[in-house]
Formats: C-alpha cells, structure tokens, sequence
C-alpha cells in the first residue's frame, strides 16, 4: 500500500485480564504468579486468541476464568492429556498448563512424565505449596517428611517427589524454577520457558495462606535469602551470598559451595552456568540442592533444543498424505477388510417369534 506501514500492536497486561471477580485467598501466591504470566503474555506480542490456558483441579485451576484466552478448566489431573491434544489439533495456538503439586506429580503424574518425554511445545507451569489446598489441606506428593496434616496427623512417612528429578528422569529438554512473590524473576523465567520449543516444566515455590503458611519461608525470607538462594543465568558465574562472593565449585566430583577470597579461590574457579548442556549430570546436581548445606537454586536450570513431537507429528502426516490413498473418512471405511450384507430372503419362524409366546 505505497509504502504504508502498519503499526506494530502493543499489547498491556489488561488485555489478558477476564472480567471475572478473582477468587483466591487474600495473600495467595497465585495472584503474584498470574500478574507475571500475564505480562509476559503481552510482552510476547501474541494476540490473546492465540493463547490457551489449560488447567486441572485445584485451587491454581481456577487460572482460565481470569485469563482473556481461550481455556479449558478440564478434570483432575489431566490438564497435560487434553492440552497435548489442543496443540497438536492447533499448532498455532500457544498453550499454557497450569497445575498443582498435586493435580501435577499425584493423579496427574502418568501424563506429566509422558509430556516431558514427548516433548510437546507446551508451557506448564507448577504451583508448588506442597499441601492440596482445594481439598482443605491433605499432605501431597511433595509434602515434606514428617509433616502433619489432616490426612497425616502423625507426621508423614513419605519422602517428596521432587518435580525437576521427574524432568531430568523423563529426558525433559526444559526445567526451571522460581518464586510466587518474585515478579521479576518469574517474569524472567515464564519468558525463557515461552520462548523454548518443546515442554518447558516451571516450578514455582507457592505459599499457601490457609494450610501451609510460610512453608517456603527458610528460602523467601528477605533477611537471609540472599544468603540461600542462588539464581542461574546461562554463561554466568554460579555465585550468591550478600555481597555475592559465595559460589560453586566441582570438589571431588561434587558441587561444593566455597568463598572467593578464602584458601585461594579466585573468580576464575567458580563454575559458569550452561543450560543448554546436553548431559543432565550438573543440571541435576543442581536441582537436587538443598538447605542447609547449599543454596536452592533459581533460574532456568536446564534449556535444551531437541526434536518437538507436535512439530514431528505435522511433518509425518504431511508427507504421507502425499501418496495416501485416503483422502477422507469414506474411503478410511472403504478400506481394508469390507464385506456387505445382502437380503438372502430368508424369513424366522413364526413360532420362533418373540412376539409371542410364554416370554412376553
């Protein structure tokens, strides 16, 4: 049109708010979690009928109705099943799964093993407050030993699924983690886990108010969390700590933590992040960090390229559909095995009919 350019449109976070009242408890996490989904979704410069908001059962599944997506609040568990079908059906919608620790890692843990391995181009996004809240505080599969709840009032005997060994476990090609009142790094995280082709898993650690407050606070806490957090970046050094001097080394085949400055450590030691190392060895040493001996780490812990199935499965019907002799679902019934019935003339017995007789 004669040099004419149209204007690229910018998006604003109120352009992926519903007009439905939120409903969360005052203090969720969940708020905090959605604001940030919700300007990376208008950062992305997608229009919001081309995003889909998938989700389970529990309190974070109630995520669609807030969203001005298309979505799909579906049953307990299966969130990742009837999302795997929605972007292979539409490969050009952007989807996001939103889950919980239970929807996710219990009920749901079949499909979520078998996403990672597929490696469908979906976004799932893990709340993380290791108690089913919906259901008025059960212990869930990522509840700590010895935690008392309505269903383990004596503590729990169980030792927690940890959601990034599943990743690592299942050849995931995407894992990161992060905190619900962390704007800013989610913002960063949900980013990187958009922009990655394949499932990208984000765990969030998530406090919930009612039946598990403050479960997280030994990491959160503003007093000491930089002393126990250790946020990843690619290509950057591995350091944390107040004044950032604390880091990682590889000791004996093993992360230890040392201090720059003390018994010859020098900048130069301290490990550089790879994400995109193909060998899971580190990114799991990585995940399994706990305190008090490490610091958790943050960040996009693993981000892979790899082959993406929704991608794999478009490509192989395109290129049968080339030489197929199948053009529609008449001739899929025409195939194969038919046979048809003809009249033989052949009439029942009167006597035999049941239209009659001592059965009626």
């Amino acid at each position: 049109m004669g040099g004419i350019k149209m204007e690229e449109i910018k998006y604003t976070i109120k352009d992926f708010k519903s007009e439905n009242e939120v409903r969360w408890c005052p203090g969720c996490g969940d708020y905090a979690i959605m604001n940030a989904v919700q300007r990376v979704m208008a950062d992305q410069g997608i229009s919001h009928e081309k995003y889909a908001v998938i989700s389970g059962i529990g309190c974070s599944s109630r995520f669609p109705y807030y969203m001005s997506t298309y979505g799909f609040h579906t049953i307990h568990g299966r969130a990742m099943a009837v999302a795997s079908g929605v972007k292979c059906a539409n490969p050009d919608l952007t989807v996001w799964v939103i889950t919980g620790d239970g929807d996710a890692m219990a009920i749901g843990g079949n499909h979520f093993i078998h996403l990672v391995r597929r490696n469908i181009d979906l976004n799932v996004i893990i709340f993380n407050n290791k108690i089913y809240g919906l259901t008025k505080g059960q212990y869930s599969p990522t509840t700590d030993r010895g935690f008392k709840s309505k269903t383990s009032p004596f503590g729990t005997i169980e030792d927690p699924f940890v959601p990034g060994q599943l990743v690592i476990g299942a050849r995931g090609t995407f894992f990161a983690r992060t905190i619900d009142g962390n704007l800013k790094m989610s913002q960063e995280v949900f980013a990187e886990a958009a922009g990655h082709k394949g499932t990208s898993i984000v765990e969030v650690l998530q406090n919930c108010m009612i039946y598990n407050n403050g479960v997280h606070d030994q990491i959160t806490d503003p007093a000491f969390r930089a002393e126990r957090q250790l946020y990843l970046r690619h290509g950057e050094p591995m350091l944390f700590g107040q004044n950032n001097d604390k880091g990682l080394i590889i000791h004996k085949g093993k992360l230890k933590v040392v201090t720059v400055g003390e018994n010859g450590t020098t900048p130069d030691d301290i490990l550089v992040h790879d994400a995109t190392e193909p060998d899971p060895l580190l990114h799991l040493a990585l995940i399994n960090m706990q305190l008090p001996d490490f610091p958790v780490a943050f960040g996009v812990i693993r981000s892979v390229p790899s082959l993406v199935y929704d991608r794999e499965m478009a490509a192989q019907v395109s290129e049968i559909k080339k030489t197929a002799k199948i053009k529609c679902v008449d001739d899929l019934l025409r195939s194969g095995n038919t046979w048809e019935v003809k009249d033989t003339g052949y009439k029942p017995d009167s006597d035999f009919c049941l239209t009659s007789g001592p059965f009626l």
